[in-house]
C-alpha cells in the first residue's frame, strides 16, 4: 500500500540543490522514529507526538487524516499535471522514508515514469534500504541524499547505521552524497567520531552537514556550530532554507 502525505510544488531547503525548483512528494511511512531530535508536534486529537520534523509523515496513528492512499500511477500523474512547471523539474521523494516503498508496484512505475519523462529525481532516504538496481535499474539513475542518522537521533546504532545499504546505493547510483543533521552540544561529544565511521569507505562521496531543529529559533541557535565544524573538517555546510524562511516544513 502507498500512502502519500502532501505534495508541494517549492525550492530545494537542503543539501546540493538548494534552491533548485523542486516538486516535492511526502510519502507516510518510516522505519525509524527519531524521538531523539525532539521535535513535538500536536496531532489533530490534541495529543502531543514526538519524532522528527516531519512526524507527521511517520505517525499514522496520530496524522492518518492527512494520508492519502494511491491506488494507480494516475493519481500521481494528475497531482503532477495540476502545477505550472518547468519542462523537467526537479522531483524531491521524501517523507518517511520514501524507500520503504520502493518494490511496491505504483511507487516503482512511478519513479520509472520520471526517469523516462527527463525529471531529475532525488531520494532524501535515512539510508537504510537499498533499491534493487538489478530488478529495476531505473533507480540508478536518481539522486540519493543519504540521511544516515546519527546517536542525536535516538535511534540504536544496529536500526540507523546500514553499511551495506548506503554501500549498494553509492556504488550504483549516478549520484549521492552523505547529510548529516547535527546539533552544538553533540558537536563537543561523539558525533564526528560517529561520521568520521560511516563515511571512511566512501572517501569520493561529498559530505553535507546541516544544523538540528525543526524551526527557525532552533536552526538559528545550532548554525555557526555547525559551520564551524564544516569550515574545520572541509564538509559542506547545507542550512535548511525552507525553515528559515518560512519557519516550518510543512508543505512550502
Amino acid at each position: 500500500m502507498l500512502y502519500l502525505v502532501e505534495h508541494f510544488y517549492s525550492v530545494q531547503g537542503e543539501g546540493k540543490y538548494t534552491g533548485v525548483p523542486s516538486l516535492f512528494f511526502r510519502f507516510g511511512g518510516c522505519n525509524l522514529k527519531c524521538e531523539g531530535f525532539g521535535c513535538r508536534e500536536s496531532a489533530p486529537d490534541g495529543s502531543e507526538v514526538l519524532g522528527c520534523d516531519t512526524v507527521y509523515a511517520v505517525d499514522r496513528k496520530g496524522f492518518g487524516e492527512l494520508w492519502m492512499e494511491i491506488e494507480e500511477l494516475q493519481s500521481l500523474i494528475w497531482i503532477m499535471n495540476g502545477y505550472r512547471l518547468p519542462p523537467h523539474v526537479d522531483v524531491v521523494l521524501t517523507g518517511g522514508e520514501p524507500l520503504i516503498y520502493a518494490n511496491e508496484p505504483i511507487f516503482v512505475e512511478f519513479i520509472e515514469y520520471l526517469i523516462a519523462h527527463g525529471h531529475r529525481v532525488t531520494f532524501e532516504t535515512n539510508a537504510t534500504i537499498a533499491p534493487d538496481f538489478k530488478r529495476y535499474p531505473f533507480y540508478a539513475q536518481a539522486t540519493y541524499a543519504l540521511s544516515v542518522k546519527l546517536s542525536n537521533s535516538g535511534e540504536p546504532l544496529e536500526k540507523r547505521v546500514k553499511p551495506e545499504a548506503y554501500g549498494t546505493i553509492i556504488a550504483h547510483a549516478k549520484e549521492s552524497f552523505f547529510k548529516f543533521t547535527v546539533d552544538e552540544p553533540s558537536l563537543v561529544s561523539h558525533i564526528e567520531s560517529e561520521i568520521d565511521e560511516i563515511i571512511a569507505p566512501h572517501p569520493y562521496t561529498p559530505v553535507y552537514c546541516m544544523p538540528l531543529g525543526g524551526d527557525k529559533a532552533h536552526i538559528e541557535a545550532n548554525c555557526e556550530a555547525v559551520i564551524e565544524f564544516c569550515k574545520r573538517r572541509g564538509f559542506i555546510y547545507s542550512d535548511r532554507l525552507h525553515i528559515r524562511i518560512w519557519d516550518q516544513n510543512h508543505g512550502v
